[in-house]
């Protein structure tokens, strides 16, 4: 078990309270109200977060403090990207007493600013991916990437009020409002049809073993809702994480843990790199590479459920493509013929 060590108490109230909702969700009434944030208030914290960074990152771009748009041009800057990026690939970056983690973490937790929550989301497949990978290796607590880890957490807690995440399925049982029919018609509400796409969530202060995939699925989920402002290198990092917990036995690489928490988040996040990128055939090609992986471990690990969702994943991107990546065969599609086999 491990225990994030966040600022003080009253910056932790302070940032839960700024919060905006995840898209495509929706809030409960009761919950408190998310406090204006002007213009000024964002280019102050934006500027003060990229101050605090010159002293971490060797080179911060004369640009970024002379930007209009700080914030912004901070989150697609590729120089402090590539920095960053490096020194959460370091053996070291992972400890409590980090000062990058410290950044992420006050810079996400303490701003309550949703142009810096961007920044510090755009980071979040590295941070994932070598923290799973550590944990799976060294088997001790991780605690600054775990403080980072559980202020995404917190984040989704206080966005939800208790929920849980739903869509309702088409039930055919009910009459069409566009055909007549001779049964009564059933309107109760509690007769609709929902699926839980994400389960309702519970304060955590800590990262225990039982709850560490739970923790990192409602990260990835709280990445996903915002796929759409994530720069492109970003979405690429998430493919390479993909790629990596799909394994590859050639190589005799450590397998991470493939808990079905993880993986449904992850696979809506390739769906978008592989459906929804438009003209970016890096980002499809690395996607395509990152489902083929996920979908071999699953069938090594004879889990049904995982084959079935990373190959119908895999089979409409390259029905999309118009191809059949690697001669992959469908087992539950029904052949027809003319001729018979004795």
């Amino acid at each position: 078990m491990s225990t994030a060590s966040p600022p003080p108490e009253e910056s932790t109230s302070a940032a839960s309270g700024g919060d905006d909702k995840p898209e495509g969700g929706h809030r409960s009434g009761g919950g408190p109200r998310r406090p204006h944030i002007s213009w000024s208030d964002s280019y102050t914290k934006a500027h003060a977060a990229i101050q605090a960074l010159t002293s971490i990152v060797s080179d911060v771009p004369a640009s970024l403090s002379s930007s209009e748009t700080p914030a912004f041009s901070l989150l697609h800057d590729p120089d402090i990207a590539a920095q960053i990026s490096e020194l959460l690939r370091r053996p070291d970056s992972s400890a409590g007493d980090n000062n990058l983690c410290r950044w992420l973490y006050d810079t996400f937790h303490s701003s309550g600013e949703p142009d810096l929550h961007l920044v510090v989301l755009r980071f979040l497949p590295i941070i994932v991916g070598v923290y799973l990978s550590r944990v799976a290796a060294l088997h001790k607590p991780l605690a600054g990437f775990e403080a980072i880890l559980l202020a995404l957490y917190d984040h989704e807690t206080g966005a939800r009020n208790g929920h849980a995440v739903t869509v309702t399925i088409p039930d055919l049982s009910h009459s069409s409002i566009y055909h007549e029919t001779k049964q009564a018609s059933k309107s109760c509400a509690t007769e609709l049809a929902l699926a839980v796409i994400s389960p309702s969530l519970e304060p955590c202060r800590s990262v225990r073993s039982t709850k560490r995939a739970r923790i990192v699925g409602t990260a990835l989920e709280l990445f996903y809702s915002k796929i759409s402002q994530m720069p492109l290198r970003a979405k690429m990092d998430f493919c390479e994480f993909c790629q990596s917990l799909g394994g590859d036995e050639k190589k005799g690489e450590r397998r991470v843990n493939m808990s079905r928490e993880i993986l449904q988040p992850a696979l809506r996040i390739l769906g978008h790199c592989l459906m929804g990128n438009g003209k970016e055939g890096e980002l499809e090609t690395a996607a395509r590479e990152a489902c083929r992986r996920l979908y071999n471990r699953a069938m090594r690990d004879v889990s049904p459920k995982d084959i079935l969702a990373t190959g119908s994943l895999l089979k409409l991107a390259s029905s999309s493509a118009g191809k059949n990546e690697g001669g992959m065969v469908d087992y539950t599609e029904i052949t027809f013929t003319n001729k018979i086999t004795l």
